[in-house]
């Protein structure tokens, strides 16, 4: 099996060497990451400038792109062989609940949703690296256990481990998203020349941690895996939108 591992931290980071480490000897595995921290870009392409992949010594490939470049291009010639599974992480960093919107870390993985086997996205819910092993068990674990699931094309596990110990986690839990309030209001500021910019603040509080949701689990020191689809077709207001549209043409 071929796996493609990416990231939005970037290619340098602790995070993906744990997660590359951890999956090396299960399969082959081919890095492209981007070259510089791309945190929050989403499913952003870029398609103003042309992508320029570099080989590092580590036989990692580092791309002046975003992470979904790095998948897409993974995934359609630049490599020799079409990877069998896309694996997002290890981010430094909690993707919980609204987070998913905005992390490149998921879309890394959601740009993988082609292929025939689910991906995944790894985070631990911490800026600093200690835990990594913990988040680097449980990508092997999960991973490797792919063959018994039995999911709809194009899903995505969103997978969330708390930072701790590997002896300190309670267990692991199936989760949907919970949800967070408004993010903080943005930061002014003035350069020493005038001009004005803004910092985007940290975003917002829980406002649905109840229990069934990620942000409850990872709480509760439980490993959340949350199932993701692509397709955001509200169904049900379908049904009650018929009315709205007489008279309108």
């Amino acid at each position: 099996m071929r796996i493609l591992i990416s990231n939005d931290d970037g290619v340098n980071t602790p995070g993906i060497a744990a997660l590359h480490q951890a999956l090396a000897d299960y399969a082959e595995c081919v890095v492209i990451a981007p070259g510089e921290d791309r945190s929050g870009a989403s499913s952003a392409l870029t398609l103003d400038r042309p992508l320029h992949p570099m080989a590092l010594a580590n036989g990692y490939i580092s791309l002046n792109g975003t992470p979904t470049d790095c998948v897409h291009l993974g995934l359609n010639g630049l490599l020799e062989q079409t990877p069998d599974m896309v694996v997002s992480g290890i981010n430094l960093g909690a993707n919980l609940g609204d987070d998913v919107l905005y992390s490149g870390t998921v879309a890394a993985a959601l740009e993988g949703r082609f292929l025939s086997k689910p991906a995944f996205a790894f985070s631990l819910l911490s800026r600093l690296p200690d835990n990594l092993p913990t988040a680097a068990y449980f990508a092997r674990k999960l991973v490797e256990a792919h063959e018994r699931l039995e999911l709809p094309p194009r899903t995505v596990l969103n997978v969330n481990v708390p930072n701790l110990p590997l002896e300190h986690i309670r267990g692991v839990q199936l989760t949907r998203l919970g949800h967070r309030a408004r993010a903080a209001a943005p930061v002014k500021v003035v350069n020493p020349r005038g001009k004005e910019g803004y910092w985007i603040a940290a975003a917002g509080d829980v406002e649905d941690g109840s229990q069934g949701t990620d942000f409850h689990a990872v709480m509760q020191g439980y490993v959340s895996i949350t199932p993701l689809r692509l397709d955001r077709t509200f169904n049900e207001a379908l049904e009650t939108m018929d009315g709205w549209l007489e008279g309108i043409f």
